[in-house]
């Protein structure tokens, strides 16, 4: 049977689909209850369209197999414009090689551009440079952080 694959906005019954799992693939989540991730998407949904998690659910499975998420930053350089601001872009294993990775990244483009961004962001490892350049996007300049304890 073919994998039959749907894109859409996150949901809140998307934690028992496997979401927080597919996240430690990414980093480490810690253990989320129930009640936190529910504050914490209430949250993230009253930010509206300025903060948009996607997922690919695999629809047989009903597993959460990609997401990612992109935050809309308002500024006031370049007449006060848009920058969206990709993260956290995370393609289950078992789900690798669909191209999935691809359509997170163009949905979540596709909502920057609709926001009327004029540009979009993201800091990658090295490894995933080259996955970058395929979704259209250029080495611009460096990531700098500082982590607090």
């Amino acid at each position: 049977m073919a994998e039959t694959f749907n894109i859409r906005r996150l949901e809140i019954s998307d934690k028992r689909k496997g979401f927080i799992e597919l996240l430690n693939q990414l980093a480490v989540t810690g253990s989320v209850t129930d009640e936190e991730f529910d504050q914490r998407f209430e949250e993230i949904r009253s930010y509206g369209d300025d903060h948009v998690i996607c997922v690919i659910e695999e629809e047989t499975s009903g597993k959460i197999a990609a997401t990612g998420s992109v935050m809309i930053e308002k500024k006031f350089l370049r007449n006060c414009a848009k920058v969206g601001h990709i993260e956290d872009v995370v393609v289950d294993s078992r789900f690798r090689g669909k191209q999935l990775g691809k359509k997170v990244v163009e949905f979540l483009m596709d909502h920057c551009k609709s926001m009327g961004c004029y540009k979009v962001i993201l800091d990658c490892s090295v490894e995933n440079k080259v996955f970058y350049e395929k979704c259209g996007m250029i080495n611009k300049s460096i990531q700098m952080s500082k982590y607090f304890d």
